[in-house]
């Protein structure tokens, strides 16, 4: 006689991903002063960073600069968010968004993860 096997935790919706599946951003917000280079372009000719960020990322050189690049970006490599911590931080320091996106493409290209 076959023995049913018993169900102990069942699927849900939305269910959280696993911690380790889950990455994470390669520099801090404010951590302007890790990557020097990011950091002038952003503060001197920030057109030209949402460019290369855009650019990176094979978008429209007009979208680097959004919420719904860093919302992409951040869903592309599975970075614990959500679309209304983006639109904060794009929000309240656009400048620090862009910088962080494009240094964490600078060191996941370095690390052959881009």
């Amino acid at each position: 006689m076959a023995v049913p096997s018993v169900v102990t935790i069942q699927p849900q919706y939305g269910m959280a991903v696993p911690a380790a599946s889950r990455s994470m951003w390669q520099t801090g917000l404010m951590d302007c002063c890790s990557d020097c280079g990011v950091f002038c372009c952003g503060l001197f000719c920030f057109p030209c960073l949402g460019c290369q960020v855009a650019g990176d990322m094979n978008e429209c050189c007009l979208c680097g600069t959004s919420v719904a690049m860093r919302t992409l970006y951040r869903t592309r490599y599975n970075i614990p968010g959500s679309i209304c911590s983006d639109f904060c931080v794009t929000m309240w320091c656009l400048t620090c968004s862009v910088c962080q996106i494009k240094r964490d493409i600078n060191r996941r290209k370095e690390l052959g993860i881009f």
